[in-house]
């Protein structure tokens, strides 16, 4: 499976009868990164179609950070209500929201050591902001290409962290920023977590299968 050229066609090839995901939606749309930033903060242990609704609610409202701050934090949980940890969130949103105006002049920052110095976002969002919304060069691991990466052999890591740094040193740089989104899309439809449909998946004849139990 270190035929990365050959595995990543077949993927993209099954995943064309899926929607994109919500936070890709948004990117692709506005290419604005508060709108990517704070989309994947509500994305966050919350299904697609939740985030792409409470994300068109709130941005209706508010879409930038000084019009985001004229909401009272129990506007902005109510908006993305049913998203999980909603109230945690919206007081995360708030709180970013304060900081880019204080301290960025309204703009979302565009390295990642800046990115990680804002409340509540980790090397995940971070690098989805880079990746989608500015263009830059970089690997956005979340559960799917954690889990996906080991189940397929490309990687053998405990932690995502330790997924983007070995991806960054074997995966060609042309696959570095749509792979989050192949990957999720992939493993949200076909590859899932528990019980994967191995049936369906145009890899079963190469997928090594690392860690799966069971399957359809």
């Amino acid at each position: 499976m270190a035929n990365f050229g050959k595995t990543i066609a077949k993927i993209r090839r099954a995943i064309r009868p899926f929607r994109a995901t919500a936070v890709t939606t948004v990117a692709e749309k506005h290419r604005d990164p508060f709108r990517v930033l704070i989309s994947c903060l509500i994305s966050l242990r919350t299904k697609d179609e939740v985030t792409g609704a409470a994300s068109r609610r709130l941005f209706a409202k508010a879409s930038t950070p000084a019009k985001m701050l004229r909401l009272r934090e129990r506007d902005i949980a109510k908006l993305i209500f049913p998203a999980g940890f909603y109230r945690t969130k919206a007081q995360r949103i708030r709180e970013i929201s304060q900081t880019l105006v204080n301290g960025y002049k309204g703009r979302v920052p565009d390295t990642l050591e800046e990115l990680l110095k804002l409340n509540g976002v980790g090397r995940k969002t971070a690098n989805l902001v880079l990746t989608v919304a500015y263009g830059k060069p970089g690997i956005c691991v979340d559960t799917h290409v954690h889990r996906l990466s080991n189940r397929l052999g490309w990687v053998k890591t405990k932690t995502p962290e330790q997924t983007e740094m070995t991806l960054r040193k074997i995966l060609p740089k042309r696959y570095w920023i749509p792979l989050n989104d192949w990957l999720v899309t992939f493993g949200q439809n076909i590859c899932q977590p528990v019980s994967p449909w191995c049936s369906k998946c145009p890899l079963q004849k190469d997928c090594p299968r690392i860690g799966v139990r069971y399957r359809r």
